[in-house]
């Protein structure tokens, strides 16, 4: 959660028989072109994780996971051990900046600020600063997808960006059920497909990076009560995924813990959305 970042459109979903939405569709003479599939969570493992991590980024590489976290004062890049959840290595954003989303490129670990308009660049093997570029939007999530950089601001579009330049390549509409969803937060690229953490919700969606249409949705309400433990702002944010294995990881904003999970479809069930 930004503190002071009012949201720019309020988002639910309704999870409903896809029998239901097929009906209204036809009813409505508008046919649904994509209704996304409907995922729960399966929880394989859970893990310690920093209850003072404000989790912006997450990602898994060579045996270790690496997040960065936000808030000013606090803004940090950190190589954390799975099993213990204990910071090996830690580097501090610079303390009036509010760290976000990062993702790996070459040699690098890439970051983003929120409002700060600067993304930085930091050495994989000792997470010292590198280079700092300006960069001329909001800051929120980052991954890529081997070609490009990809960026969310908490609207409804996706940047593609030069990985050397951030110059942008292209920009893609998320849309789900046909209408425009924003909040992106938190992104991973997972089997093809942009994953995003849709800030407040507990949901995540996995997004067509060529049509900008969600084709899945995850619904991982069930683990944010446990982890709230009274903060609004303990919301779910970060995923890391290990293409090697399959293994998926998910927490949150100062969660006390972190999940590796099975997505399991929930039979019968599409997703629409409903503005509020």
């Amino acid at each position: 959660m930004k503190l002071t970042k009012p949201l720019l459109v309020a988002f639910a979903l309704l999870l409903v028989p896809a029998g239901a939405l097929a009906q209204a569709a036809e009813e409505q003479a508008a046919p649904v072109a994509v209704q996304p599939r409907v995922y729960d969570a399966d929880v394989v493992a859970v893990y310690p994780h920093d209850p003072h991590a404000f989790t912006q980024g997450l990602l898994w590489h060579d045996g270790a996971l690496y997040e960065s976290t936000g808030m000013e004062g606090e803004s940090e890049i950190r190589r954390v051990d799975l099993a213990s959840g204990e910071v090996l290595q830690r580097q501090p954003i610079p303390p009036e900046q509010f760290g976000e989303g990062m993702t790996l490129w070459g040699d690098q670990l890439v970051s983003l600020t929120w409002l700060n308009q600067q993304v930085h660049r930091w050495d994989l093997a000792t997470l010292a600063p590198v280079a700092t570029q300006d960069f001329p939007f909001e800051g929120w999530g980052l991954t890529d997808d081997g070609t490009s950089l990809i960026a969310s601001d908490g609207s409804s579009t996706l940047r593609f960006l030069d990985p050397a330049t951030l110059a942008v390549q292209r920009e893609l509409t998320v849309t789900l059920g046909g209408r425009e969803v924003d909040n992106l937060n938190e992104l991973e690229m997972i089997d093809g497909l942009i994953y995003a953490n849709v800030w407040f919700t507990g949901f995540l969606l996995g997004i067509d990076p060529a049509t900008g249409a969600v084709e899945r949705v995850v619904d991982l309400r069930p683990l944010v009560p446990a982890n709230q433990q009274g903060r609004r702002d303990a919301v779910l944010n970060g995923m890391a995924f290990d293409p090697d294995t399959g293994r998926l990881w998910v927490t949150g904003k100062r969660w006390p813990n972190l999940y590796q999970i099975q997505l399991i479809e929930r039979e019968g069930a599409v997703a629409g959305t409903q503005q509020r």
